[in-house]
């Protein structure tokens, strides 16, 4: 009997022995967990234009029509800036690509290390700027701080250049400014390369969520900036972000896989707050009336402002946005408001009343 007896307290003694050391495990686990985890996002502004400043146009993805350039040169000619073109562009390769991999990387080289050059514009989105992750060093594209513009597959440079500490503008680009530069879009876009920064009064929204939050702004369209997450690319992945999101040509049903991915992915436990911009001609196969109504139902649960409708994206209004600024946003029944803590002059805008161009 003693035998027994000594036999079971040496079983219990082992037993919590083993149980302390996972415990002990558990607590390595943490560590290791917390510090794996990013840190805010701290991005610095370039310095705004001034008048006889040289503007670059480069075409990272998709070929552009060498018309289009010249029509967007001579438009920033009639804004005092001097347009210069980058050395390949006008190049084509495989039917749609705007030159080899090699010549779009040497085009981006060449505008980020010319300390002459004060701010970029991209021709066209398109597809190719995934093919540009972990090509592009965060110090080349800081190391002579200038603005960088566009939209669409530019999203992916949008997101190096957060994470290289730079701010840059989601914006409209040749392909729109060719058009004759006088609409809104492209107005406010120079306005806020000169200085005038916009102060967004947007008009309530079905599907928005109130609710007032602070928060460092990242994204742009959903289906370039998701596929890099993990990567050097990815900006969702610091704490404390305002998540902006838009899309075109897109099913229903992508645009949920990919906000799945997002969230499995724990990119919205961390969100303080989402603004959802145009989603052109995406489609309607579900009973939802929208998107944004589909994605309210899944952005409920996290209780955070939700700003709907905001006209940024492949729509005929393309408002400019500073991406990698800290921005305020004010949810309220009646509207709401974006505001981009940055220094400049704070101008109001209110999107309402913008009328598309023809």
């Amino acid at each position: 009997m003693n035998n027994k007896i000594l036999s079971l307290l040496t079983a219990i003694l082992i037993c919590s022995c083993t149980f302390a050391s996972c415990k002990d495990d558990d607590n390595d686990f943490n560590r290791e967990s917390t510090s794996s985890i990013k840190k805010p996002l701290n991005c610095s502004r370039p310095p705004y234009l001034q008048a006889g400043d040289q503007v670059a146009l480069i075409s990272p993805s998709y070929f552009t029509p060498m018309e289009n350039v010249e029509k967007t040169a001579a438009i920033l000619r009639n804004w005092g800036l001097v347009p210069v073109v980058g050395p390949n562009v006008g190049q084509k390769y495989q039917g749609q690509y705007a030159g080899t991999l090699e010549e779009r990387i040497s085009d981006i080289r060449w505008a980020f290390n010319n300390p002459d050059v004060k701010a970029i514009i991209c021709n066209r989105g398109g597809y190719g700027t995934i093919q540009l992750i972990n090509q592009l060093k965060p110090e080349e594209l800081s190391a002579h701080p200038k603005w960088l513009v566009g939209y669409s597959d530019i999203s992916t440079l949008h997101g190096l250049l957060q994470n290289a500490g730079m701010m840059s503008i989601h914006g409209t680009m040749c392909s729109s400014l060719a058009k004759g530069g006088t609409d809104a879009t492209s107005t406010l876009m120079l306005d806020l390369l000169m200085g005038r920064v916009p102060r967004y009064e947007v008009p309530a929204h079905p599907s928005n969520i109130t609710g007032k939050a602070q928060g460092v702004l990242v994204g742009g369209n959903i289906c370039t900036f998701v596929p890099n997450l993990g990567t050097s690319a990815d900006a969702t992945a610091h704490p404390d972000i305002i998540l902006f999101m838009e899309e075109v040509e897109e099913s229903m049903h992508n645009i949920d896989r990919q906000f799945h991915i997002l969230a499995l992915n724990g990119v919205l436990d961390h969100c303080k707050g989402v603004i959802l911009g145009e989603f052109t001609d995406c489609g309607h196969e579900f009973d939802y009336k929208d998107v944004e109504q589909m994605l309210r139902v899944y952005l409920e649960k996290y209780h955070i402002p939700v700003l709907c409708g905001f006209p940024a994206g492949h729509g005929d209004v393309n408002l400019p946005l500073v991406m990698g600024a800290t921005v305020t946003m004010d949810v309220r029944p009646d509207g709401a408001t974006l505001q981009f803590d940055i220094d400049g002059k704070q101008v109001p805008v209110s999107t309402g009343v913008i009328i598309p161009s023809e």
